[in-house]
């Protein structure tokens, strides 16, 4: 008997299992999937023609064929000149579980109405999985402000605009005037990117929401957009407010030859969304990143990120006030210029290593407070420790300060576009961003041989700063022989590129043979204040000519 109801059991379940299959292969959806880019090139050639909404999904429909894309993926806006119709989806996939699973419930209670005491034995049991589920985007209110963060007025004075238009939005749209709807800020790891935005959030007391841009690349295709549609509404909902993308080169980057359809698709939610921005949302986007040349070009454009502050290391004062911010809380007898003195290509994050430190230091020995001695005695493990900061002694110091003062001297005499140039870093326009002739290229050349020249007119010999310059030198060599054909030859040979790099630097030496007294004041003006600009330059040059 009971073999003859199990048999009928095992009929019956092949049955429901034939059954829903049956079901799939009927229902199934046989539509194409197909990408935002795709959808967006139907509706310019106008061959969708008519649209079904249906659960998590958008069914597009032409004379050919029927595609559908995920809700997620497309704006409100884009089908307003196609009819959208409400149906009710394909559930095949949802009737051959629903079937499943009444037909594996039906076989559990026939077998454990075998059982005499099944109803004490048997327990339910539930399972919940969180795949695809994220965090809650929730805001904060930042308690950090300007006076916290030291070293970054020339920071300060770009963002006070937007502080105000965050503390007063009604002012900027009576009067007509639109702030920038993002701000890039743009600098090497450790400069305090983040601090600078969460001090904008607690100046203007707005809600302030922070994502990184790894948060968005998601293992699913469309998690990533959602995430950003999200974080956009809730911003929008709280406006005004800030929304702070930190390492927005994850999400970024520029779209190519190694394509990946999750980020992309994010990419393309984010400038969507950024260009869906009203004028009176109130909501301003600050990114940061240490990669701008990796961003995709459109991020760039005017209405994105189209203003973007340049955060550089700080300078001796710039050290000097941060160091000033660590210590002040703290029992020392230290002075703070002389540690900015020692502390050249120190970020704020390797300052506010080295005050802890020294703090760590003084209570090994045992002592009240922070000496200088402590401070000494951890630079070099804050140095050459797990982060390694390079630092410069007296002579190292004083050589760079040379190397750096003759580049800035026959940048101002070419004049080769530049901003300011400091112990570590020139700001030198690049070359390749406009449309530029020979003679200038042949100057920006000549910029990056003048630190070589100079090592060798006063030391009679080179040194090892020199190995950036020349690569670049030998790539600018290679355009403009090879690929611009500016050369005595338009194809030129392999002695071409070593003749015009010998011609170029005889030129520059003898050119800077002539500007020792120049370049020595500006090598002192260098190590006092860690830059130069063109107007430091300028008032050199007067008071020597």
């Amino acid at each position: 008997m009971l073999n003859s109801k199990t048999n009928r059991w095992i009929l019956y379940f092949s049955a429901g299992v034939l059954f829903g299959l049956f079901l799939f292969a009927i229902l199934r959806d046989s539509s194409t999937p197909i990408t935002l880019e795709q959808t967006e090139d139907l509706l310019d050639k106008d061959l969708i023609q008519r649209a079904v909404l249906a659960d998590d999904r958008v069914y597009l429909i032409t004379s050919e064929a029927t595609y559908r894309i995920p809700t997620v993926l497309i704006d409100k806006y884009m089908f307003s000149k196609v009819p959208v119709e409400t149906g009710s989806g394909n559930y095949a996939v949802q009737i051959l579980m629903f079937l499943t699973l009444a037909l594996i419930i039906g076989g559990f209670i026939y077998r454990f109405s075998l059982k005499e005491n099944a109803a004490s034995t048997v327990a339910p049991s539930a399972s919940t999985s969180g795949v695809g589920l994220s965090e809650p985007i929730t805001p904060s209110h930042s308690s950090i402000t300007f006076k916290d963060v030291g070293g970054i007025e020339d920071v300060k004075v770009e963002l006070e605009e937007i502080i105000d238009f965050l503390r007063h939005p009604k002012k900027y749209k009576n009067f007509g005037a639109k702030m920038p709807r993002g701000v890039l800020l743009v600098g090497p790891p450790g400069v305090g990117k983040t601090m600078i935005a969460k001090a904008v959030a607690g100046e203007a007391g707005v809600p302030f929401y922070y994502q990184s841009g790894a948060s968005f690349v998601q293992i699913y295709v469309g998690m990533g957009a959602k995430r950003v549609r999200e974080l956009f509404v809730q911003a929008k909902r709280n406006a005004p407010s800030i929304i702070f993308i930190d390492e927005i080169d994850a999400v970024g980057r520029a779209r190519g030859a190694n394509r990946n359809d999750e980020r992309e698709s994010t990419l393309n939610q984010l400038l969507t969304e950024m260009d869906g921005f009203e004028d009176s949302s109130g909501v301003v986007v600050v990114a940061a990143t240490n990669k701008i040349e990796v961003l995709d070009s459109a991020l760039l454009r005017s209405g994105r990120f189209d203003r973007r502050i340049f955060v550089d290391l700080p300078n001796i004062s710039e050290r000097k006030a941060i160091l000033d911010k660590y210590f002040e809380k703290m029992i020392h007898e230290v002075d703070t210029k002389e540690i900015a003195k020692m502390t050249i290509g120190f970020n704020g994050a390797s300052l506010a290593t080295l005050v802890n430190e020294s703090a760590l230091e003084a209570l090994r020995r045992n002592r009240h407070n922070i000496s200088m001695d402590e401070v000494v005695a951890v630079k070099d493990k804050v140095i050459f420790g797990k982060k390694k900061v390079k630092s410069y002694s007296d002579k190292e110091k004083s050589l760079q300060a040379l190397y750096q003062s003759a580049k800035a001297l026959s940048a101002y005499w070419f004049e080769v576009p530049f901003e300011k140039f400091t112990m570590i870093n020139d700001g030198l326009r690049p070359y390749d961003v406009d449309l530029v002739t020979k003679h200038k290229l042949l100057s920006y050349i000549k910029v990056m041989l003048s630190g070589m020249a100079i090592c060798e007119i006063h030391y009679g010999e080179h040194s090892t700063n020199v190995e950036q310059d020349l690569k670049e030198v030998k790539k600018i060599v290679e355009l403009v022989l090879e690929n611009y054909g500016m050369g005595e030859q338009i194809i030129p040979n392999a002695k071409d590129n070593i003749h015009l790099i010998n011609k170029l630097y005889a030129e520059t030496k003898e050119f800077l043979s002539g500007m020792q007294v120049q370049i020595q004041a500006l090598q002192v003006e260098l190590i006092e204040k860690e830059q130069i600009t063109k107007e430091q330059i300028k008032k050199v040059m007067d008071e020597v000519l």
